[in-house]
C-alpha cells in the first residue's frame, strides 16, 4: 500500500523519533536551568527536529535493498510511495535547515548540530556496517538531545544532564543491539555488515544488550535515589518503572525468543517505553511530588 506524498516523508523521516528529541531538548533545558527565550527555544526544537529527519531519511536511502530483502513493506522507499532522488532532497533540506537554526543558539549548539549532522550521513553510508560503532553512534545520537539542550541554557555540563545522557545511550545501545539480532538476515546478505551478533552469536549478543539495560535501570534508581528534582518523586518514579519493566521484559525476552511477532511486539514496546522515560524527565522539574 502506497502513501500520499506527505504521509510518506513524515513516515520516511521518523517524525515520531523527533518528538521525542524535542521532549529531551526541553527536559534538558528545565533540569539544568529554566527554558530560554521564545526564539532560542524555537531555534533549539528546530534543530533537533530536521537533524532527526535528515538522519532517518538518508539511513533508509542507504538499506533500500537490506528493508527489501527484511520485507519492511511499511518503509516508504520499499512501497514505492516516494523515490530515492526524492528521499535525498528531504535529507539534505532537513540536514541544512537544522544545523542553520543551531547557529542562532551558540557556538556550543552549533558544533553539536553541525557533527552529529555530518555523523548521520556518514553512519548511513559507512559507519552502520562497522562492528559496534554504528550502535554506539545511533545509542549516542538519542543521548545527544539532553547535551544539546544543556549547553542552550548553559556553558557548563550539568552532572544530572550527564547522568541522564548515560542512561539514555546505555539503554539505546542496547535496543540498537535487538535490532541487529532483527535484521541479522538483510544486513548480512545486502550489506555483509559486521553486526554484533554475526560476529559473536545472537545469545551472546542478547547478553550484553540485557547487560546495558540493566546499567541504565541503576542509573534509573541511583537518580531516584539522590538527585532532585526526581528525587523522592512519585512523577519520575511511577514512569520510569514501568520503563524499567519494560526494558528488562525486552531484555530478557532476547534470550529466548526468537519469532517475528516478538520482535515487532519488543520494538514498540521499548520506544514506548523510552518514550515514557522522556515524559519522566519532562515533568519531574514542572510537577514535584514526594
Amino acid at each position: 500500500m502506497k502513501y500520499s506524498k506527505p504521509i510518506a516523508i513524515l513516515k520516511l523521516t521518523r517524525i515520531e523519533h523527533s518528538i521525542m528529541l524535542v521532549i529531551a531538548v526541553l527536559a534538558a533545558e528545565l533540569i539544568t536551568k529554566s527554558l530560554p527565550n521564545y526564539f532560542l527555544l524555537v531555534m533549539s526544537l528546530i534543530t533537533p527536529i530536521f537533524i532527526s529527519m535528515a538522519s532517518f531519511a538518508i539511513n533508509d536511502y542507504y538499506d533500500i535493498e537490506v528493508d527489501k530483502l527484511n520485507r519492511k513493506m511499511n518503509r516508504p522507499l520499499v512501497n514505492g510511495s516516494i523515490k530515492p532522488s526524492e528521499a535525498m532532497a528531504v535529507a539534505w533540506i532537513s540536514l541544512i535547515i537544522g544545523i542553520a537554526a543551531s547557529a542562532f543558539i551558540n557556538l556550543y549548539c552549533f558544533l553539536i548540530a553541525l557533527i552529529f549532522g555530518l555523523l548521520a550521513m556518514l553512519y548511513a553510508y559507512k559507519i552502520k556496517e562497522k562492528l559496534f560503532w554504528g550502535n554506539a553512534y545511533i545509542a549516542f545520537s538519542m543521548a545527544i538531545p539532553f547535551i544539546f539542550g544543556n549547553f542552550v541554557v548553559s556553558e557548563s555540563l550539568n552532572y544530572k544532564i550527564l547522568l541522564i545522557a548515560l542512561l539514555i545511550f546505555f539503554s539505546g545501545l542496547a535496543r540498537e543491539i535487538h535490532g541487529t539480532i532483527r535484521d541479522l538476515k538483510g544486513d548480512t546478505l545486502v550489506r555483509n555488515a559486521k553486526t554484533l551478533p554475526k560476529v559473536i552469536g545472537v545469545k551472546n549478543a542478547a547478553i550484553i544488550a540485557l547487560v546495558f539495560y540493566l546499567i541504565s535501570i541503576l542509573i534509573s534508581i541511583y537518580l531516584f535515589a539522590y538527585y532532585q528534582p526526581f528525587k523522592l518523586n512519585i512523577i519520575y518514579i511511577l514512569p520510569i518503572s514501568i520503563t524499567d519493566i519494560s526494558l528488562l521484559y525486552v531484555g530478557i525476552g532476547f534470550l529466548y525468543k526468537k519469532d517475528e511477532h516478538f520482535y515487532s511486539f519488543a520494538r514498540n514496546l521499548s520506544l514506548g517505553a523510552m518514550a515514557l522515560a522522556l515524559l519522566a524527565f519532562l515533568l519531574s522539574p514542572i510537577i514535584m511530588v514526594s
